[in-house]
């Protein structure tokens, strides 16, 4: 890759026909048309914060170096950002009076308004840019390494990039872009935000049951996005039909993996419902983020909650009891091993060879107090479960 180090473009020659997508949050154009600020591999803007958009004002306003920007080299009258894009779509939207930022007085300010002589500093300043040419494989293995000003690529714009193409820019059209009136319904499920690709991501580990690349680079070049809208949409339509509440745990969950295991089943919404209720009302349910998949598997893994266990004082003060009980008898300080046929049947084991059990299971309405506990030693404590 052959790169070209350039010192006389200024914030002046870039803002020059600089366009910016309210709608997308991106900018598009700039440099008078020659300049591709945001191309199909690029992540979204992600700087309109009201903080790091004002920092690169801040920085230009104080003298302090940019860093470096990188552009692709298209052809003789063509650029494409390759890295400084969110730098770039900061000083164009100051310059055309998208944000404002705070003076010396604390003020805020739009471009339009601040001093001439400022307004001057900001159009005169140099831009350090480095333009690259090279292969489309050269220029996206580049990209690979980039990290924008602190704000590290994560796996999905990585991908993005990589994967550029009719495919990805239909995708990022519909999950990418944060004016979606589906957002608010898909974020009860999804963590994360569209600008960084979240519910990109995650539409396409479901559908492609978490093998994003393999499925990227296979419909790279496709101009629909059909099997990918339609899968995401009927695990999103599944959820909200077996969930009548939406609840704030439900939020970033395997619901792809879900929807994979247990959509066959039938489910009743309203009893459901009672269920999710009971079960976020229940003092010893330690987890509730797996109350969802508990109810989904049919009641039966306890693991999935982390049901409170017995505390040191309680499984002492049983030990302590049941031991004397045995001792007196003599047969065995652990209630099973007292009933079985084998060697240990007169045994008293140690304490820290026994563990705490429910002696009504957990899951069919045994509390854990110290009424509804005993112990025993551990053989037989792991082969009881829930029986």
């Amino acid at each position: 890759m052959k790169t070209t180090l350039r010192t006389d473009i200024t914030v002046k020659d870039i803002c020059e026909g600089f366009v910016y997508n309210e709608l997308e949050g991106k900018g598009l154009f700039g440099l008078s048309g020659k300049l591709t600020i945001q191309p199909e591999y690029q992540r979204n803007y992600i700087y309109a914060d009201g903080q790091k958009d004002v920092a690169v004002i801040d920085s230009i306003l104080k003298g302090y170096p940019l860093g470096l920007i990188y552009f692709n080299k298209v052809s003789d009258d063509n650029l494409e950002v390759l890295d400084g894009q969110q730098r770039i779509t900061s000083i164009g939207r100051y310059v055309n009076n998208k944000f404002a930022i705070k003076d010396e007085n604390g003020m805020q300010q739009y471009f339009s308004g601040i001093a001439s002589t400022k307004q001057e500093l900001i159009l005169n300043t140099p831009l350090l840019i480095y333009e690259c040419e090279g292969t489309e494989p050269e220029i996206k293995n580049w990209f690979r390494t980039i990290n924008i000003v602190g704000v590290p690529l994560n796996n999905q714009e990585i991908n993005n990039a990589v994967f550029s193409g009719p495919f990805v820019t239909l995708a990022k059209e519909e999950f990418s872009n944060s004016q979606n009136s589906n957002i608010q319904k898909w974020s009860a499920y999804i963590s994360g935000s569209a600008n960084r690709q979240d519910y990109l991501e995650r539409a396409l580990d479901w559908v492609s049951k978490s093998q994003i690349v393999p499925y990227m680079s296979i419909h790279r070049y496709e101009s629909n996005i059909n099997e990918l809208k339609n899968y995401f949409t009927s695990v999103i339509d599944w959820v909200s039909s077996v969930f009548k509440d939406v609840e704030s745990e439900m939020r970033g969950l395997e619901w792809g993996r879900f929807y994979e295991t247990y959509r066959k089943k039938p489910y009743n919404p309203q009893k459901v419902s009672e269920q999710v209720k009971h079960l976020y009302a229940d003092p010893y349910v330690k987890n509730r983020r797996g109350v969802f998949e508990y109810i989904l598997g049919g009641l039966n893994d306890t693991k999935l909650l982390d049901v409170r266990v017995f505390d040191e004082a309680t499984k002492k003060s049983v030990y302590t009891k049941q031991t004397k009980v045995a001792e007196e008898k003599g047969i065995s300080n652990c209630p099973l091993c007292a009933i079985s046929n084998n060697s240990n049947k007169t045994k008293i084991w140690k304490l820290k060879e026994m563990d705490a059990d429910h002696v009504t299971a957990w899951s069919k309405g045994g509390e854990t107090d110290i009424k509804n506990c005993e112990m025993l030693c551990k053989t037989h404590n792991r082969a009881k479960g829930n029986k």
